[in-house]
């Protein structure tokens, strides 16, 4: 359910017209991540986040997989062992992950209780990745199932989030990374 207040935190202007999300979801009073109808297909969404930094929210922003992929690299840094094993988590979740068909689906795959319940494990699992880097895993894992299913529902064959997670698991070169992370 989006609270009136999350509702307004999370909207914004946009060619003179008011954007409000579809879809937020507070984490660990750290993070709100919101999704708002997109524009390239029916049930296509968009997501933003916003920070809680310095005493203060950050503006609205829009996650690029080169923010989520350096966070990752860190991680791998402080402890490979778990971070190839959360890597791994997150290529099932990449097989798993439909795109949405549906507005039944969406608004199945967008409850936040639904959320939080499937990756409950995967919380506990990787909690101690959270003290590396700069995102929780909680927000992490959250927003790669966010962003997969965005990439999925615009484009069935998508593979760039996969294309990634295969570099980063592999250890490649940090070229090869950032080249893939930051491709349009």
């Amino acid at each position: 359910m989006i609270t009136s207040q999350a509702k307004n935190d999370m909207s914004f202007t946009q060619k003179g017209k008011k954007v409000t999300p579809i879809f937020t979801m507070p984490i660990n009073d750290t993070y709100i991540i919101a999704a708002y109808q997109g524009g390239i297909s029916k049930y296509d969404i968009l997501i933003k986040y916003r920070q809680h930094e310095h005493s203060k929210w950050s503006r609205i922003r829009t996650p690029k997989h080169i923010h989520w992929a350096v966070d990752v690299l860190i991680k791998a840094h402080a402890d490979r062992e778990l971070t190839e094993s959360f890597l791994d988590f997150l290529m099932e979740q990449w097989e798993e992950v439909k795109g949405f068909e549906s507005d039944k689906e969406r608004q199945l795959f967008l409850n936040i209780e639904h959320l939080i319940s499937i990756n409950q494990k995967a919380f506990t699992a990787y909690a101690a990745l959270t003290a590396k880097g700069e995102y929780s895993i909680k927000f992490l894992i959250l927003l790669a199932q966010l962003l997969m299913v965005q990439e999925k529902t615009n484009l069935e064959t998508a593979y760039m989030f996969k294309k990634l997670l295969d570099a980063l698991r592999k250890g490649d070169d940090i070229f090869r990374i950032v080249s893939i992370a930051t491709h349009r």
